[in-house]
C-alpha cells in the first residue's frame, strides 16, 4: 500500500510544474485554526497539512468513540473516504496527528524547496528562433 502523502505530493509536484498564470493575489497556503483549550480534549482536535489546494490538503482529526477509545481520521480533500487509525490512548492520537502534520509539513517544504531550486537552476527553456 503507498503512503497517501506520496501521492499527494506528487499531485502538487505536478501542480507546480504546469503553473497556471497569475490571478489574484494567493491567500496563504497552511490553514491555521486556533484551537480553544476545551478542543485540546480529543474531539475538535485536528490539524490541517499544507498545500497550494484544499482538494490536495490533508486532514487528521481525533475522535473518541462510544466505548472511550480513541481515533485518527486522515481525509484528503474535501469529501474523500476517511482512514482511520486506532483505537489508542488519548495522547498517543494526539501525537499522531502532531506528528503527520509535522510530517506532511516537513515534505512539503522539501517539495517545494525542490520545485524552487530546479525551476531556477534550469532557467528558461525557449527554443531558438534565430533572432537575436
Amino acid at each position: 500500500m503507498s503512503d497517501p502523502t506520496d501521492n499527494t505530493l506528487a499531485a502538487i509536484a505536478s501542480i507546480l510544474d504546469n503553473p497556471e498564470p497569475p490571478r489574484e493575489p494567493a491567500s496563504p497556503a497552511i490553514e491555521r485554526h486556533p484551537l480553544a483549550p476545551e478542543q485540546l480534549e480529543a474531539d475538535g482536535y485536528s490539524k490541517v497539512g499544507p498545500g497550494p489546494m484544499a482538494s490536495v490538503r490533508f486532514k487528521w482529526a481525533l475522535r473518541r468513540a462510544e466505548d472511550g477509545e480513541f481515533y485518527v481520521d486522515e481525509t484528503v480533500g474535501e469529501g474523500s473516504a476517511r482512514v482511520t487509525s486506532g483505537p489508542m490512548s488519548r495522547e498517543t492520537a494526539m501525537k499522531l496527528v502532531d506528528d503527520r502534520e509535522s510530517e506532511a509539513r516537513r515534505r512539503f517544504e522539501n517539495l517545494r524547496s525542490e520545485m524552487s531550486g530546479r525551476n531556477t537552476a534550469a532557467g528558461p527553456v525557449r527554443k531558438d528562433s534565430g533572432e537575436i
